[in-house]
């Protein structure tokens, strides 16, 4: 929202009313002919590709303790966790995947009873980076387990927390370690330690982090007190927000795109 070669929408809507709205750009016959579109986000494969590495990653610094790993991944739209799928089924051995959720509970849910309809509309919640009620990236995880919930629960647990659950573990890991972890991260961190009074054997459980605190500092503050700001952030904070605010119709969206980009199709 800094401005430069970047111009910010802001959409009167939840994250599934935003994605609706890209999707639907991407389908667009009109558009298509005059702008090549693409997605920074996971609905874009390209997307899930590098983010398959922070498990390799994982698995090269614990491989010596000589353990099983498992992975408990904070989970929204579920990228991550299909770009750690897709790491396992190209031969990263990994024990057990985790996926930890809010109240968005959709794949949770549907490793429980087999139900796949989303949550409409999303629920809010501390932790709203994951605040998705039809992860795009759903329909993924059931083809790489060829659409056989058996398989996915053989690989796959779910847990799902609320906000007085996310704050307690906030709180829990700074009073006992003095790190600061922001409200998605401790969801993580939840679903691990379940997961752990589950396993009768040793293993190497990691927990992934969303992002650094700072991005979600009147959470964090409310929760365990004011903490510094890394000076690369805190100089971003004087800066003036600029955004265009459309509303969730796709034809706002469309007309915006229209006037504002040039086009690169000739």
């Amino acid at each position: 929202t800094l401005g430069e070669n970047i111009q910010a929408l802001e959409v009167q809507g939840t994250f599934d009313d935003c994605q609706a709205l890209v999707k639907q750009a991407f389908l667009d016959k009109e558009l298509n002919e005059k702008f090549t579109l693409a997605s920074a986000n996971s609905i874009n494969i390209a997307r899930l590709i590098p983010q398959m590495f922070y498990y390799v990653g994982a698995y090269a610094q614990l491989k010596k303790k000589g353990l099983p790993l498992v992975v408990s991944v904070p989970s929204g739209n579920f990228g991550n966790l299909s770009a750690g799928i897709m790491a396992y089924k190209m031969g990263l051995p990994i024990k057990q995947f985790i996926a930890a959720t809010n109240l968005n509970q959709v794949v949770p849910n549907y490793l429980k009873t087999g139900d796949s309809e989303p949550i409409s509309p999303s629920i809010t919640t501390i932790s709203n980076a994951m605040d998705v009620g039809n992860p795009s990236n759903f329909a993924r995880m059931k083809a790489l387990f060829d659409n056989d919930l058996q398989k996915m629960q053989t690989l796959l647990r779910g847990y799902v927390y609320d906000d007085d659950q996310t704050r307690a573990a906030m709180k829990t890991v700074f009073e006992e370690t003095g790190y600061a972890i922001c409200p998605h991260t401790a969801v993580a961190y939840l679903g691990l330690q379940e997961y752990l009074k589950t396993e009768e054997n040793p293993v190497s459980g990691v927990f992934f982090s969303t992002a650094h605190y700072a991005k979600f500092l009147d959470v964090v503050e409310d929760v365990i007190g004011v903490q510094p700001i890394p000076e690369r952030l805190s100089v971003l904070l004087e800066k003036q927000k600029q955004a265009t605010r459309i509303s969730t119709d796709f034809g706002d969206f469309k007309d915006w795109l229209s006037k504002n980009l040039t086009s690169n199709i000739s």
